[in-house]
């Protein structure tokens, strides 16, 4: 009996063992991969801290011996007009965007559309076309209606590409909220649009977050609409600035790493704040049984 039970325990104690260094193993392979996946963010701050002539040396300079923000003056001076254009054309798609889609979702998700999976099935064609394809077309319509160079058809444009996927999310998040609700709604003399606005929309807010979150990513992150449809300076977002500051100031590097570290920052702020109801929203709705 005591044979029995010692192999009993050293068997147990190498099965623990073996689990304790898969767990390791596996958490060292992880901080390798996010290691290697934030490097990139961590050389664009580390850059924007240095002098230009420095991140030319030879070895490079993995931190900033002698650190100067001259780069985050420069880069204020030229693309602060740029930040400030794209978020409003970011905050501007957001609403153009839940405007447009969660109405149309709410549709296919508790009304008996009769072409609603034909509808459906175009929302998913229209996320597959090449972006440059929408650009070309909405830049020849854009020249006969006066959009170019406007910060209003920017909004429109990149809501090609945020409606749909917003409308598909959303779908998805609505049909879960009970029917029963919504009949109870009705009963208390609650109109379509009533119903939706206080009832159904407070308890999708995740799913709406993370849809307003994906629209504010998508136009935060434009450059194939912005480039085809702007071309003065006073309407062009931060990635088109970025982009002419680098064909003009190539040896600025300094002050370009210091322009992507502040584009990045707003994106980066909204992550970190949403991220819970990303979670949420991506994988489920809000309503419980």
């Amino acid at each position: 009996m005591s044979t029995t039970t010692t192999t009993a325990t050293t068997t147990a104690t190498a099965t623990a063992a073996r689990t304790a260094v898969g767990r390791w193993g596996v958490t060292a392979l992880a901080l390798v991969i996010v290691g290697v996946l934030l490097f990139p963010l961590y050389w664009m701050f580390n850059a924007s801290l240095q002098p230009s002539h420095a991140l030319l040396s030879i070895p490079p300079r993995w931190f900033p011996a002698d650190p100067t923000l001259d780069g985050y003056r420069a880069a204020f001076d030229t693309q602060g007009r740029h930040l400030l254009i794209s978020l409003f054309v970011a905050c501007g798609n957001v609403l153009v965007t839940l405007a447009v889609a969660a109405p149309l979702a709410w549709a296919l998700a508790k009304f008996r559309l009769r072409y609603a999976g034909l509808l459906l099935f175009v929302l998913l064609i229209v996320q597959m076309l090449p972006g440059i394809v929408k650009a070309n077309s909405l830049f020849t319509l854009y020249s006969e209606i006066g959009l170019l160079n406007n910060t209003i058809g920017l909004m429109l444009a990149q809501s090609t590409l945020s409606v749909p996927f917003a409308a598909v999310l959303l779908r998805a998040q609505l049909q879960q909220v009970p029917t029963e609700v919504v009949e109870a709604a009705a009963l208390d003399g609650a109109g379509h649009w009533r119903t939706f606005l206080r009832i159904v929309l407070p308890m999708s807010r995740n799913g709406v977050i993370t849809a307003g979150l994906f629209a504010f990513l998508f136009s935060w992150a434009d450059f194939l609409f912005a480039i085809t449809l702007t071309s003065r300076e006073a309407v062009t977002p931060v990635t088109v600035g970025i982009y002419r500051f680098i064909g003009a100031n190539t040896t600025d590097w300094n002050a370009l790493m210091a322009s992507a570290v502040l584009a990045s920052v707003p994106a980066a702020i909204l992550l970190v704040i949403a991220q819970r109801y990303i979670a949420v929203g991506v994988t489920g709705g809000s309503v419980k049984d």
